[in-house]
């Protein structure tokens, strides 16, 4: 079940390959999560110290939560393998590449987080892509007017 999606990482980037990681939180942000109210907009992914840092993810502050009142855009600790970090950061210094998340979802009870390796798109990429929808949305119009 998809809780928050991040439709700009698409814009922005060319996802190369995604990977589902978990994420260190605390139990009123789980709920908060729950409930949606958590943002992935404008956080990005960073390796720091041998560990995969999530930056700036909005989580609202559950209203319940009687204890532990935190920042609402702290940073959160990515769970990963310690062969699949250094993978990644070989391939972000060699390639260029950065970390992106992607979605945010509840699976067997667990919030996960999709994470995909990116290449920054130049904006003659993004004007490439928008001719390309606009042309795909323009043929299923006319596919539509003719049945």
């Amino acid at each position: 079940m998809s809780i928050a999606n991040n439709k700009k990482a698409y814009h922005d980037y060319f996802i190369l390959e995604t990977f589902e990681v978990g994420i260190e939180l605390k139990g009123y942000e789980v709920k908060s999560i729950r409930q949606g109210s958590v943002s992935i907009k404008e956080s990005y992914a960073h390796i720091k110290n041998g560990e995969v840092v999530l930056i700036n993810m909005y989580v609202k502050e559950y209203p319940f939560a009687t204890q532990y009142k935190l920042d609402d855009t702290r940073t959160r600790k990515l769970l990963l393998h310690k062969k699949e970090i250094v993978k990644f950061e070989h391939r972000i210094k060699t390639e260029g590449l950065t970390l992106v998340p992607l979605k945010i979802y509840a699976t067997r009870g667990l919030i996960k987080l999709e994470l995909g390796l990116a290449k920054g798109k130049k904006l003659y990429d993004k004007r490439e892509d928008e001719a390309r929808k606009d042309e795909k949305r323009q043929i299923e119009r006319s596919v539509k007017e003719r049945y």
